[in-house]
């Protein structure tokens, strides 16, 4: 193809291993240094440092410096969003790197996919607040209705904040391991946010898990019910 977006650049990107492998581990949401992503990767610091430059380049990739240190993170939710798709496209098709290990059962059942959560908690979420009509869909776009907006500011969270952000408050996310929708967009982060900060759940140091106490669990799930 002579026109148009250049999948093949950014398929090429993605499609070598070791930047797979940085990639799929900063999907945790946070800002990790060359040496952690060379950890990840299972590659020499040197090496390491020539794909960050590509993903940087391609827009895959943003960097910061703090002090004598650089930390790289995804540069946008779009790329959270494509990646998750891409893993929830390879399992359907039965394209696993691994074995199920013991991780795995709690990986199904709430991560973090960039900055919201995933999973069956995840998706159940998304469809508690379609079913109880305070998020309206129409194809692949999400509304928050105005019962909904009453809903989470009832939680405390800031609608204007929300409404101020260059994101879209809400959006769908194809999740890898229920291959179905769960809820992204700066809606998702806050509610993820707001579950942490109430000490509902917790992540799980090195890992995209996210561990819900068992009060925790039984108020997430009163909260939203199917």
């Amino acid at each position: 193809m002579k026109e148009g977006p250049d999948i093949a650049l950014i398929g090429s990107l993605i499609g070598d291993p070791a930047r797979a492998n940085m990639l799929t581990a900063l999907m945790g949401g946070q800002a990790l240094t060359p040496t952690e992503l060379a950890a990840h990767a299972g590659i020499t610091l040197q090496t390491a440092s020539s794909h960050l430059a590509k993903l940087e380049a391609g827009g895959l990739l943003t960097q910061r410096k703090q002090g004598r240190h650089r930390y790289y993170a995804l540069a946008e939710d779009e790329v959270g969003l494509m990646l998750e798709s891409l893993m929830g496209f390879a399992a359907s098709r039965g394209l696993t790197r691994h074995r199920p290990g013991p991780r795995d059962p709690a990986l199904r059942k709430a991560r973090v996919c960039y900055n919201h959560l995933a999973g069956d908690y995840g998706v159940r979420l998304l469809d508690s607040l379609v079913a109880a009509r305070q998020i309206e869909v129409t194809g692949e776009d999400l509304a928050l209705t105005d019962a909904g907006r009453h809903r989470i500011e009832a939680l405390g969270i800031d609608y204007d904040a929300l409404q101020k952000s260059r994101r879209p408050i809400c959006r769908t996310c194809l999740d890898w391991s229920e291959r179905r929708s769960h809820l992204a967009g700066s809606l998702g982060e806050a509610l993820l946010t707001h579950f942490i900060e109430e000490g509902w759940a917790k992540r799980e140091k090195g890992s995209r898990v996210i561990r819900f106490s068992h009060n925790g669990e039984r108020a997430f799930l009163e909260l939203f019910p199917l």
